[in-house]
């Protein structure tokens, strides 16, 4: 059975990728492409691409089953509206929403679509977070600083990747406290340190370290193409469609809960 897939953000770099992606797959079809830049260009078997504002009436006609999102934050909360109404399931690749955005979203989304939401979609990623849970609670009592690199254009920092390791290591210490970058001075406390480097063409580097008494443990991801946030996301789009309507995370198209 060919799941039919539509991609917002069709002329940016992860747009692209994931296009080539679905074309690796006997399985996978795609049907419709949407941005504000490039409207009319082939994507490739028939696709052109189309306006962002017309996204409900080409998800309609093509009879889109997943739209796959990696656009901007206001770009995303419209769009996902708009694909959840017509019972369309959703990947959404996008980071930097605001908890209003995200709280429109899952109102958007109850009842009416599945989908999966996350700031990484790689597998390696997915098991980073896994890692640092476990050494956060097993490391009780320790300093804990994360670090994050992106490529210059990056907008949102810190990344949404490193925003999830942050949620994560709170819940696993009790810890309620995150500094963002320090300036002047002033002794540690028992916060969590984050730190955002916005420099030349990185894809994409996080880095948990744990600090103790003589002695230290860091945990790190790197990532060397966006080739694999690309997998992840079409991975995605198998799995959501036709899942059950809600809000699901990666490590559930991943099984690992």
């Amino acid at each position: 059975m060919t799941t039919k897939i539509a991609v917002a953000g069709s002329k940016g770099r992860m747009g692209q990728l994931i296009t080539d992606e679905i074309g690796r797959f006997d399985d996978l079809e795609l049907v419709a492409g949407f941005d504000v830049r490039g409207v009319g260009d082939p994507l490739g078997r028939g696709v052109a691409v189309s306006d962002a504002s017309e996204l409900a009436e080409v998800l309609q006609r093509s009879g889109a089953q997943v739209l796959i999102d990696f656009t901007t934050p206001s770009a995303t909360v419209e769009n996902v509206r708009v694909a959840a109404d017509l019972g369309v399931d959703l990947v959404v690749g996008t980071t930097g929403f605001s908890e209003d955005q995200k709280e429109k979203m899952a109102r958007s989304i109850e009842g009416r679509a599945a989908a999966v939401i996350s700031p990484n979609y790689s597998q390696g990623v997915n098991l980073f977070w896994r890692l640092i849970e476990v050494a956060a609670r097993s490391l009780q009592g320790y300093d804990i600083e994360v670090v994050e690199a992106h490529h210059r254009n990056k907008m949102d920092a810190p990344s949404g990747t490193a925003a999830e390791a942050v949620r994560i290591l709170k819940r696993a210490t009790g810890k309620s406290e995150a500094v963002y970058g320090r300036v002047g001075q002033g002794l540690r406390g028992e916060e969590i340190g984050v730190h955002a480097v916005r420099a030349g063409d990185i894809i994409g580097d996080h880095t948990v370290l744990f600090a103790g008494p003589g002695e230290r443990l860091e945990i790190r991801h790197q990532a060397h193409s966006r080739q694999a946030f690309a997998s992840g996301a079409v991975r995605a789009a198998r799995w959501v469609a036709g899942a059950p309507c809600g809000i699901y995370a990666m490590a559930d198209v991943l099984g690992q809960r």
